[in-house]
C-alpha cells in the first residue's frame, strides 16, 4: 500500500526532517508513527499524503509515484485513494454535518444523490446519523471528530491517515475515537496514525514505528494485535 525509499527532506536553514527513510505498509496494517515534537513524523505523513515532496527517494502509494506528480495530479490522487483526519476537524462551519461528509464525494465526480447516500451511511455506521442536519459548530469533540472520519472514509479511501486524531479531545471523547479507529481498521481499512499517546498507539495500531532525528528508530509489530492484522488485511483482499 505504501512505500517509501530512502526519502530526506530538507527544510531551508534547517537540518534534515527526514534521513534516507525506508518504509514499507502492507495493504490492512495499522500503523502508529510516533516520536518527539520535531522528530519528522508529520513530515512523513506529508510525504504519504502528497502534500509535499522529497529532496530524495520515491514515494509510492496505492500503486503511483505521487512524488512524481504535480500539484493537481497530487490532489486528485489523495481524493481518491487517501483519506485524512486532522487533530482539529478542519469541518466547514457553514455547512451542515451530512454536507461536510458528503462533499469530498460531489468534488470527485459522485453524484449529489450518491454522495448524500454515501454520507447518511457512514454517519448512521459511526453513530452520529441524528446530526446530519446540524452544523459542526453544534457539536462535541468526539462527534466532530466521528464526522471527520466519516468524510475521511466517503470515497472508499485505500488508505487512511490520522494526524493526532484525539489530540483535541477530553480523555471520553479520546477513547471514543479510539474505539473507532480499532473498529475501521478491523472491517480491513489500512491505517497510518500519527500520534503522542502511546495508548492509542498500544490499542489501534499492529505495529508502531518511532521516528527520531528525521530517521527510524525502531519498528515494532504488536503481537497481542496479530490476529486484528489477519482478520484486516483479509478483509481488505476481499
Amino acid at each position: 500500500m505504501v512505500q517509501l525509499e530512502g526519502v530526506t527532506r530538507t527544510f531551508v536553514d534547517g537540518p534534515a526532517a527526514l534521513r534516507e527513510v525506508s518504509l514499507t505498509v502492507r495493504r490492512g496494517e495499522a500503523v502508529a508513527l510516533v516520536g518527539p515534537s520535531g522528530s519528522g513524523k508529520s513530515t512523513l505523513l506529508n510525504m504519504i499524503a502528497g502534500l509535499d515532496r522529497p529532496d530524495a527517494g520515491t514515494v509510492t502509494v496505492a500503486g503511483t509515484r505521487i512524488d512524481t506528480l504535480g500539484e493537481a495530479g497530487a490532489a486528485r490522487h489523495r481524493r481518491a485513494a487517501i483519506g485524512m483526519v486532522f487533530q482539529f476537524f478542519h469541518l466547514l462551519d457553514d455547512l451542515t454535518v451530512l454536507d461536510n461528509v458528503a462533499l469530498p464525494a460531489e468534488l470527485t465526480g459522485t453524484r449529489r444523490a450518491e454522495a448524500r447516500r454515501r454520507a447518511r451511511t457512514l454517519l448512521d455506521t459511526l453513530g452520529v446519523a441524528r446530526h446530519q442536519h446540524a452544523h459542526p459548530g453544534r457539536l462535541s469533540g468526539g462527534e466532530r471528530q466521528r464526522v471527520a472520519v466519516a468524510r475521511a472514509l466517503v470515497n472508499r479511501p485505500a488508505l487512511l491517515l490520522a494526524d493526532e486524531p484525539t489530540g483535541a479531545l477530553d480523555s471520553a471523547s479520546g477513547e471514543d475515537v479510539k474505539a473507532l479507529l480499532r473498529e475501521v481498521h478491523a472491517d480491513g481499512q489500512t491505517l497510518i496514525v500519527v500520534t503522542h499517546d502511546p495508548a492509542l498507539a498500544a490499542s489501534c495500531a499492529t505495529r508502531t514505528v518511532r521516528i527520531v532525528d528525521g530517521r527510524i528508530a525502531a519498528d515494532t509489530r504488536h503481537a497481542a494485535n496479530a490476529a486484528t492484522t489477519a482478520a484486516a488485511t483479509d478483509g481488505a483482499a476481499r
